[in-house]
């Protein structure tokens, strides 16, 4: 019988581009990825912007620098889009699923905004659209939420899906660093971009969030601002405030239920209990915890960035695609669940841990407690620690709604005796974030 071949396009030779494409071409494996592709998979191009850049591992005839005729292509059978972006990355991916092909992708801001429309057009034309890659770089989150806990009621997702934060954080941690200097250790190993923006202030974060509810919940992937929190404004000191209470501080993207039809999706940073296994997943490492009814919590933890892990992510995702385009099926896009409604931040309930720096002077104390007070935020305990002329005050409070707490915030702000507002951190409480 002859063995039927998928033929794979590239767009994208950088760090995941070049890796998958050695996957693919790589000899030794050429059995086992013909068995679970149930195809020979052929590697018919490979986009790139320029042409005659030495590309260690890529034949040079693979390469051109069309990617727009890559994806208009009769002569492929899957589309591997890893070369990131929005405008141009879009119009390549629809071009092929218009025109029946199948494509994956490892672009979350793409299937953050677009991601429903783009599935349900692959379905009106029988292809597939997957992006395993996208969350977690190798870890398997969405193939398991998609397919082995697809018959699962999920009630929470909460992760650490942003490696540079995880870094960031981990060395304040353990080194007793700063942010300052711990962001630029991260830039230094090349976890962190010279602009950092969107990792420290929990952008990337927020997209994979968009991402984990679609599956989890039903929830539609389109253009849509979630609340979000970065890392920038913790410091040393509040670290330490943690480590001696028993926890450690990580930047979590959350997706839950609340009630019966409700549903909170949020970027935070959080105090987690030392003995969640969430605590333990330390440096550059992805981990994602989930709350099934009837399973229970799970936990995936794996490599969440670099060429070679996010690659095996995307392989996973084309042996997939393969195997459908020889059946002669493809995967009907999630259901959207039309009766979730988004629950406002400022509507969710938690303990909260506050930090200060203000004068050191009499009746300072009492005019910060009378903040808290106007507000409805009743303080559970506090510590003052002198610093020259000024005293850091550390405050953790009693269960709160976010929007007393971002109230409270900000009027203190206005206190003339409030020098500075350090962070603001949720403190997970039970079951509750």
């Amino acid at each position: 019988m002859t063995t039927p071949v998928i033929r794979v396009g590239v767009i994208g030779a950088g760090f995941v581009g070049s890796a998958l494409v050695g996957l693919l071409l790589d000899a030794s494996r050429r059995d086992a990825l013909e068995d679970a592709a149930t195809a020979a998979l052929e590697v018919v191009a490979v986009a790139v912007r320029d042409v005659a850049k030495s590309r260690p591992g890529i034949p040079p005839a693979l390469l051109t620098d069309d990617a727009a005729s890559l994806a208009a292509s009769a002569d492929i059978d899957v589309l591997v889009e890893v070369a990131g972006g929005l405008t141009l990355a879009r119009s390549y991916i629809e071009a092929a699923l218009s025109r029946g092909v199948s494509v994956v992708t490892a672009n979350k801001a793409l299937m953050a905004e677009r991601g429903t429309a783009l599935a349900r057009l692959g379905h009106e034309h029988g292809a597939d659209l997957f992006y395993e890659a996208a969350v977690g770089g190798a870890v398997p989150i969405l193939r398991a939420l998609r397919t082995s806990l697809a018959g699962e009621r999920i009630e929470r997702v909460m992760g650490i899906v942003n490696g540079t934060t995880n870094f960031i954080l981990s060395q304040m941690t353990s080194e007793g660093s700063d942010y300052a200097p711990a962001l630029a250790e991260a830039q230094t190993r090349g976890y962190a971009e010279a602009d950092p923006t969107a990792d420290v202030e929990g952008y990337d974060a927020a997209a994979k969030v968009l991402i984990l509810a679609s599956l989890a919940f039903g929830t539609e992937l389109r253009d849509e601002q979630i609340a979000r929190q970065g890392i920038s404004g913790i410091r040393a000191v509040d670290v330490e405030f943690a480590r001696r209470a028993g926890y450690v501080i990580k930047l979590l993207g959350v997706a839950e239920r609340v009630g019966e039809h409700g549903l909170s999706r949020r970027v935070h940073p959080a105090m987690v209990p030392a003995d969640h296994p969430l605590a333990a997943v330390h440096g550059a490492m992805n981990a994602v915890f989930v709350e099934g009814a009837t399973s229970g919590p799970l936990m995936w933890l794996g490599e969440g960035a670099g060429g070679a892990p996010t690659a095996t992510a995307v392989l996973g995702d084309v042996l997939d695609a393969a195997r459908n385009r020889v059946s002669g099926r493809h995967d009907v896009p999630f259901m959207v669940d039309d009766t979730l409604e988004r629950v406002p931040a400022g509507d969710l309930a938690s303990v909260f841990y506050i930090s200060l720096d203000v004068a050191d002077e009499p009746g300072v104390l009492a005019s910060v407690a009378s903040v808290f007070g106007r507000h409805r935020v009743s303080i559970q305990s506090m510590e003052q620690f002198g610093v020259g002329n000024e005293a850091r005050l550390s405050f953790v409070t009693h269960r709160a709604l976010t929007r007393d707490v971002d109230a409270t915030i900000e009027e203190l702000a206005t206190v003339e005796s409030v020098d500075s507002i350090g962070a603001c951190i949720r403190v997970i409480d039970g079951g509750n974030s």
